[in-house]
């Protein structure tokens, strides 16, 4: 894979390095293929994340989030019932994981649903009051211009 130099970048910005590192950190994951997942937007500031989960349940299953990162783990139970079944194919691997996502500021989870095998995590984007565009009253005063001379 290849890797991006951002030091140009840092000698004519400032206040973006935060950007520059997040983006080093996401060239540095590993590309992460199980299970599969989608991402969607749902709407203007609404996302929702798929994740293919066949064989776990809702308890084998953790959802974490922290300052701008959402982890979601999955792992299950070794049962001693498995070691006794034998399978001539195994398709459904139902091994461990652990997937990660870097969260843009102001995205938080608003819910999680596991149905039909697929967990869906819904997302949106909340900004507070202060960082809303608001409109600024410009007072306009009513003084006039009185014709004053000087003797």
């Amino acid at each position: 894979m290849q890797t991006i130099d951002f030091s140009p970048f840092y000698r004519s910005t400032v206040g973006f390095d935060r950007l520059f590192n997040r983006l080093d950190s996401l060239g540095a994951q590993e590309a992460k293929t199980y299970p599969p997942y989608n991402i969607e937007r749902t709407g203007d500031d609404a996302y929702r994340i798929s994740i293919a989960v066949a064989g776990f349940s809702n308890g084998d299953i953790a959802v974490e989030t922290k300052e701008n990162s959402l982890v979601v783990k999955g792992a299950k139970p070794s049962d001693a019932e498995d070691n006794k079944r034998e399978f001539l194919h195994r398709g459904i691997a139902e091994r461990a994981f652990e997937l990660r996502f870097q969260l843009a500021d102001y995205v938080e989870v608003q819910g999680a649903a596991l149905e039909n095998g697929l967990l869906h995590l819904e997302l949106k984007r909340e900004l507070p009051e202060s960082k809303k565009a608001r409109t600024i009253p410009i007072n306009g005063g009513t003084a006039t211009i009185e014709d004053k001379s000087v003797n």
